[in-house]
């Protein structure tokens, strides 16, 4: 479900508004749009607030994920604007924020310090624009991840690769042992964009997405974009994944399956794959099989180790068309209800990872407590680069990491190619 949040923005809204209107319910007025992933700690949250605050009733409504996306498009700038606009950050708040669509918080949030300390830095940060912030982190963390099976390591003589040397002198014996290294969904598409966006990270440090993001000229010919490029095509030259790759499923797990059920050795994935795992086998982390680490280093790179790249969050903003006491009551309710105790105990209960810094506290389970010890760690949490990125670019990368994976385009052809989007 996580992952499905990511997807690109789907086709404008075809039809009305009218159904899902959600027009003010008492005299403040408030209201919030969501979508069904994160309706299991919204609802509740909500529903306390509305108990607690008959006169400032939150009408509140929840969407399926490409429904809301095109719901919210045209909303945002209507009348029909909730309260509380439900958001990814990246390229969606910035076109937000340029529109003048939703409020800057920055000076609202001074006085909310026993609030906004809790949150992660790095995962804080998606929701600032121009330095200034105007989104608060609303959901749980997601992180992608190296996941190993370790039976397959052991059989295959290989230690959990820590550095990105030590990978690739894993793949022949790998191989060797009769199984794939690494499992990966290229039938999908966004599964390549996670190696791509750790390798620039390791490689040039989280400054050269950043030139990107900031539409600086020929960003993507940056040395470590391009580096990153000629890596990619050693690990596919290599015979790093497993056969067939580009038409494996991660939609379907079919990915996961792979690891799972012993055909290949590991996988790069976000943290909403645990779930996923543990349907295919229930049984595959109490019997010691489970194995995660954090993306190898790079000799000689600027990035470190720790920093991560994931899904931070999903945000919170207070739409500009809310008058100024609803936005007040909005504010209340985010700094008191969410990521109050009730609120996390609902997240963890069923799993989930909250960005706060003392998350490692409060989770359940060995998985959980260490991802939620690499994200307050984390020097930086780079969103995944199809949130980042205009929908334009967006769509355009889907396709140049397809040309580039399937060896029918060079690095340096990705690069000038996603230059092209600059702006867009």
């Amino acid at each position: 479900m996580l992952r499905a949040s990511v997807l690109g923005l789907v086709a404008a809204l075809s039809v009305g508004l009218a159904a899902c209107s959600t027009g003010p319910s008492s005299s403040s007025g408030l209201s919030a749009w969501s979508t069904t992933a994160d309706r299991p700690y919204v609802e509740p949250s909500i529903k306390d607030w509305n108990s607690a605050h008959p006169d400032d009733q939150i009408k509140d409504n929840y969407f399926g994920t490409n429904d809301f996306k095109d719901k919210i498009r045209t909303a945002v700038s209507s009348d029909q604007a909730p309260t509380l606009v439900y958001n990814w950050g990246g390229g969606t708040l910035k076109s937000y924020v340029k529109a003048g669509l939703v409020r800057d918080l920055t000076s609202d949030l001074t006085s909310k310090t026993d609030w906004t300390q809790k949150i992660v830095p790095s995962v804080a940060q998606a929701g600032v624009v121009d330095g200034k912030t105007y989104a608060v982190p609303m959901s749980a963390t997601a992180p992608v991840v190296l996941y190993f099976n370790k039976d397959v390591l052991k059989k295959a003589g290989v230690e959990a690769p820590q550095t990105w040397d030590e990978l690739i002198a894993s793949i022949p014996k790998f191989k060797a042992a009769g199984v794939a290294p690494i499992s990966l969904g290229g039938g999908s598409k966004w599964p390549y964009l996670m190696w791509i966006e750790y390798l620039v990270d390791r490689i040039g440090g989280p400054e050269v997405f950043q030139n990107i993001v900031d539409n600086k000229p020929d960003a993507w010919s940056d040395p470590a974009v391009i580096k990153a490029g000629e890596m990619i095509r050693q690990l596919v030259d290599a015979g790093g994944f497993a056969d067939g790759y580009a038409s494996v499923s991660a939609d379907t797990n079919a990915d996961l399956a792979l690891m799972v059920t012993g055909r290949a050795g590991m996988l790069l994935q976000g943290s909403w794959a645990y779930s996923g795992i543990k349907d295919i086998d229930p049984k595959f982390e109490s019997d010691g099989k489970l194995g995660y680490t954090a993306f190898p280093a790079v000799d000689g790179g600027k990035g470190d180790p720790k920093s991560l790249a994931g899904n931070p969050s999903v945000y919170w903003s207070i739409s500009a068309k809310a008058t100024d006491a609803q936005a007040k009551k909005a504010l209340d309710y985010i700094t008191s209800d969410v990521w109050n105790d009730s609120y996390v105990k609902t997240m963890t209960d069923a799993g989930n990872i909250p960005p706060l810094t003392d998350a490692a506290t409060k989770v359940k389970g060995d998985f959980a407590t260490t991802l939620s010890g690499m994200v307050s760690e984390a020097p930086s949490f780079q969103q995944s680069w199809d949130l980042a990125l205009s929908p334009a670019a967006s769509a355009a990368l889907w396709t140049q990491l397809d040309l580039l994976f399937g060896g029918t385009s060079t690095p340096k052809q990705f690069s000038d190619n996603m230059n092209k989007t600059l702006g867009k």
